[in-house]
Order: C-alpha cells, then sequence, then structure tokens
C-alpha cells in the first residue's frame, strides 16, 4: 500500500466566472522509502498538491489517502492527530522558534503531542546527533547557518517518526553547497530511515536527487521521469541537468 496517494484530486478555488482550477484531476502515489520531485512552472499547482496532501487544505474534488486514510473524512481532531504523528513538514524559511535552542525547537512538536519533556529531548538529541548537528543542540537559530537551521527543521519533521515528509522548496533559501547537503540528507532520509519523501522545488539541481520527478502544468501531471540509481554521495550524477517537459 502506498504510504500517500491522490486519486482524482482537484481544487478549484473561488466559484462562477472566477473560478480558478489550481489543481485537475491529479493521481499520483508515493511507496515508502520513495524520494518524489514535484517540479512545474509557477502557479502550476506544486504548493496546492503539497498542501492537500498534508491536510493543510480541502479538497475540491477526488481524495487524498495518508497509510490508506481518506483525509476528506476525518474529524478536525483525527487530522491534527495524523499530521503530528503520521506526516513531517519541512519549509524554505525554516520556522524555528527564535528564542528556543535546536534541541527546544526538535523538541517541540513531541511535547506538544503529550511525550514528557525529558523523553522529548532525548529523541530531539537522537535525530540532532543524527544529522551531525550535536555540538549544535543548544545553540539558538540565530547562531546557526541556513543550513544549519534547515538541518534543525529536518530533525523536527522526523522526530515524531512519521512514514511521510513533505519539503516545500526546503533548498529555495540556501546556496548552491548548503542545498546540495541539504538534498543529499533528504535523500538518507528516504534511503537510510525508509521515510517516503514528497519535495517541491524550482531547480533541476536538487530534483535530481530524487527517485521520480513529477512534473505538473496547468493544474495537471503533464510528465513523470524515473531517474537512474546513483550511490550515496555522487554529486556528479546528482547535478545532471534536468529539462522539463514543454
Amino acid at each position: 500500500m502506498p504510504i500517500v496517494e491522490t486519486q482524482n484530486l482537484s481544487k478549484i478555488y473561488g466559484a462562477g466566472e472566477v473560478a480558478v482550477t489550481a489543481l485537475d484531476h491529479v493521481s499520483i502515489s508515493v511507496e515508502a522509502g520513495e524520494f518524489v520531485a514535484i517540479m512545474g512552472p509557477s502557479g502550476c499547482g506544486k504548493s496546492t498538491l503539497l498542501h492537500l496532501l498534508g491536510g493543510l487544505d480541502s479538497v475540491s474534488d477526488g481524495s487524498v489517502l495518508i497509510d490508506g486514510q481518506n483525509l476528506a473524512g476525518m474529524k478536525d481532531d483525527d487530522l491534527t492527530r495524523l499530521r503530528r504523528r503520521k506526516i513531517g513538514f519541512i519549509f524554505q524559511f525554516f520556522n524555528l522558534i527564535p528564542v528556543l535552542t535546536a534541541q527546544e525547537n526538535v523538541a517541540l512538536p513531541i511535547t506538544l503531542d503529550g511525550v514528557k519533556p525529558a523523553e522529548a529531548r532525548a529523541r530531539a538529541a537522537e535525530w540532532l546527533t543524527r544529522l551531525d548537528m550535536a555540538e549544535r543542540m543548544h545553540h539558538r537559530p540565530d547562531q546557526l547557518s541556513g543550513g544549519q537551521q534547515q538541518r534543525v527543521a529536518i530533525a523536527r519533521a522526523l522526530v515524531a517518526d512519521p512514514d511521510l515528509i513533505l519539503a516545500d522548496e526546503p533548498t529555495g533559501n540556501l546556496d548552491t553547497r548548503a542545498g546540495d547537503e541539504i538534498a543529499e540528507t533528504l535523500r538518507q532520509v528516504s534511503q537510510q530511515w525508509g521515510r517516503a519523501v514528497v519535495m517541491v522545488t524550482h531547480d533541476p539541481r536538487i530534483a535530481a536527487y530524487a527517485d521520480r520527478i513529477i512534473f505538473l502544468k496547468d493544474g495537471k501531471v503533464n510528465d513523470q521521469t524515473i531517474l537512474a540509481p546513483r550511490r550515496n554521495g555522487d554529486a556528479a550524477t546528482a547535478a545532471a541537468p534536468l529539462q522539463a517537459p514543454a
């Protein structure tokens, strides 16, 4: 069973003559441990699709299933619990709380979900260590580089052990070197830790780290590309240029 699946998914904003179709009967599926990049021109529906996959917006037609559960039929409290426990979110601008340390930022989601503070801090420390941030876990965001802040955000997304990671332009606020490091980390999240990763990006270099690229155009799936397997850390292959279909 796919970790996440959409069936004829549509999203329409407005009504009548001013209605705008952001997504038009999109059907995709992502398996456990698969890293999928979503690409396409501005306004093609990339971010809308990610928001619907994460239950952050309601569908107009069709369905989104997370681990077999239809989001449309869930009560608000159940949907909130599913998002906390099944889905991890990574954003372009990190969204870290400035007054908290890296460890406190990572621990916060599971603390809010009822995990005891000591256990939450221990789990946060474990993920920060896995992501090579052990020496920086007691620093606040303004004491970290952009790449380090995004690693903290990735640890925060993983601390609840979700099945699915949704990343919205996770390298868009980073320089080339830091962006490549974050893309390689997301590849590690899928390959080594078995999470499904769905990433929206405009950058072909970053998309090349994925196992598969889905191209959107005018709210529809325009094409898909399956990338050849490669060794971890093979930056030359990862940086191979890609061209979106016309």
